[in-house]
């Protein structure tokens, strides 16, 4: 108990400055639950474009990776710590797929509106990251060709639906953004080496009957 109660306060707990303890998470997310990350770029200076990559038009500005590339995620301890001691701000950045977590995505107003809907009809959801424009619903990792036959059966898919896959990523609490604040909306329960995460069948079958049911229908940034 000693040990998960510790896990979770490592998870979740802020630096003595007052900041957020990102080299802790960072640990926690690489070692204990084996999910590959590596710092993403972060938010520039005000005055400049909002990211610190050299695209002026960057659509996800702080929080995706650049250098290193998104290949370099790890769960290495030592590359995480050596990462997080000389970028100590940095935020953190999920290599979604192969044996890490991928993500089902939406717009946070949507989101909060089918959450409510899913907990109603006692869907059961595991950790759910949110940001300031958009809720990730972390799900179990899948293939491709898995997520196109799902949504080929689908006689209408919500166009504000994104998808974290193989090859893709996802920035992690307690990060900051240039949108501000990276969250967990659902925590990651103690208990287990892993967060338990829902097949991704389940997650889209239920967040499309949500949106539907809501009247979410177009596109949304």
């Amino acid at each position: 108990m000693r040990e998960i109660l510790g896990r979770r306060r490592r998870l979740l707990s802020r630096r003595g400055d007052g900041g957020p303890d990102l080299l802790g998470a960072a640990l926690t997310f690489a070692t204990e639950w084996q999910w590959p990350v590596l710092p993403g770029v972060a938010a520039a200076p005000q005055g400049r474009s909002r990211c610190g990559c050299p695209d002026p038009d960057c659509t996800v500005p702080g929080a995706h990776p650049f250098d290193p590339g998104l290949l370099a995620a790890t769960t290495d301890a030592r590359m995480v710590r050596w990462w997080w001691t000389n970028r100590p701000t940095a935020p953190i950045i999920l290599a979604t797929g192969g044996q890490a977590p991928c993500a089902v995505s939406l717009p946070a107003s949507a989101a909060a509106r089918a959450l409510a809907a899913l907990d109603g009809h006692g869907m059961r959801l595991g950790p759910v990251v949110a940001s300031p424009s958009r809720w990730s619903i972390l799900v179990k990792p899948y293939s491709l060709e898995q997520l196109g036959e799902l949504l080929y059966a689908k006689d209408f898919v919500p166009g504000s639906l994104r998808f974290h896959g193989e090859g893709g990523y996802l920035a992690l609490p307690p990060s900051e953004s240039a949108e501000g604040e990276i969250r967990w909306e659902r925590a990651p329960l103690p208990g287990s080496a892993q967060p338990w995460v829902p097949d991704v069948e389940a997650v889209v079958d239920a967040v499309v009957e949500a949106l539907t049911r809501t009247g979410v229908s177009a596109p949304e940034v």
